[in-house]
């Protein structure tokens, strides 16, 4: 244990040093205002145009522009069922009386992140482990790693845990300074405002019967621990990229080409079943708190899990399987 223990520090150490978690974090840093920005003249437009900040106007306005919409001939059947979903939803949070989007710094910071987990928070964790094991083949060091007398399972594991603590270190940074800076501009408060779970989409069909009321800091644990199960799955998927490509940039390139793939395909893949089974289209799990449509139908939360988890123990294992066994000294 105490081998290990200083295997994960090494690691550590090494990640801290390539500085890329800083890199993330200064990126975090300036995208965060920007976004922060464009949610301010958001409301500033929907008090322009309705004069007033009441959400419940916002809400009627967003109701009656879907229903127009869906008379539309033009509008792809698919989009139709999206559409009717949305207004079934926002009729509900209206009849209700509880504000979806109540402008503060928690409100900012939730959104942020559903947002986020598709793509974005996929790419910054991909960017610290991409080359975890092929950066050392690049570096040189792989030999000398390994002529510590610690076997090689061990050696990847000491890799595993330091990705998995650093992938929970972006979660909780990109929380923290999407509250803290959006905080600025809508205030600190919000944490007990009210937020509506439990939605069952199907179709168009949408299931009320087991949606509860929940405050808001509540609902941020539930989204950060859905967004964390994503990052850590790419986590560990990069590292078996990384096991198998001994070049940096070719695993880099692999992961990026995938992630942006996975993006394409949740948007243009509703009739081909079989891609629900793909990791990167079940990376949104934070869509099934609020009742998104699901990408294809008859995928849900407990299936997107299962999915997540079959991928990341399969990853588990050919990384260990190959890493072991594989000739890196040469």
């Amino acid at each position: 244990m105490a081998s290990l223990y200083s295997l994960v520090m090494n690691e550590s150490i090494k990640m801290i040093k390539k500085k890329r978690l800083l890199v993330v974090l200064l990126i975090l840093a300036a995208i965060i205002p920007m976004f922060t920005y464009a949610q301010m003249k958001v409301s500033q437009n929907t008090l322009k145009q309705f004069g007033t900040t009441d959400w419940r106007a916002e809400q009627r306005q967003k109701i009656a522009d879907y229903t127009r919409r869906l008379g539309s001939a033009r509008l792809p059947d698919e989009w139709k069922q999206r559409v009717q979903v949305e207004v079934k939803i926002a009729q509900y949070y209206l009849d209700k009386d509880v504000n979806p989007a109540s402008p503060n710094g928690v409100t900012f910071t939730v959104e942020f992140i559903q947002n986020a987990v598709g793509l974005f928070i996929p790419l910054m964790v991909m960017v610290i482990a991409a080359d975890i094991v092929s950066g050392e083949h690049t570096s040189g060091t792989i030999k000398l790693l390994l002529t510590r007398p610690v076997p090689r399972r061990r050696v990847l594991l000491s890799k595993l845990i330091c990705l998995v603590l650093f992938s929970s270190v972006i979660v909780v940074a990109t929380a923290l300074l999407s509250y803290l800076i959006s905080g600025l501009f809508f205030g600190y408060g919000g944490w007990d405002l009210p937020r509506l779970i439990g939605f069952s989409v199907t179709g168009t069909d949408v299931d009320f019967s087991r949606v509860r009321v929940v405050d808001q800091w509540f609902y941020l644990l539930l989204e950060l621990g859905l967004v964390w199960f994503a990052a850590v799955s790419v986590a560990l998927m990069t590292m078996m990229v990384s096991v198998l490509v001994r070049s940096t940039a070719a695993g880099m390139g692999v992961m990026l080409a995938v992630l942006i793939s996975g993006t394409i395909l949740t948007n243009m893949v509703s009739s081909w079943e079989t891609a629900k089974y793909f990791f990167m289209v079940n990376l949104d799990l934070t869509k099934y708190l609020t009742g998104g449509l699901p990408p294809i139908e008859g995928m849900n939360l407990p299936f997107s899990l299962t999915v997540l988890c079959v991928w990341v123990l399969l990853s588990i294992f050919v990384s260990f399987a190959v890493f072991t066994k594989k000739d890196v000294l040469n």
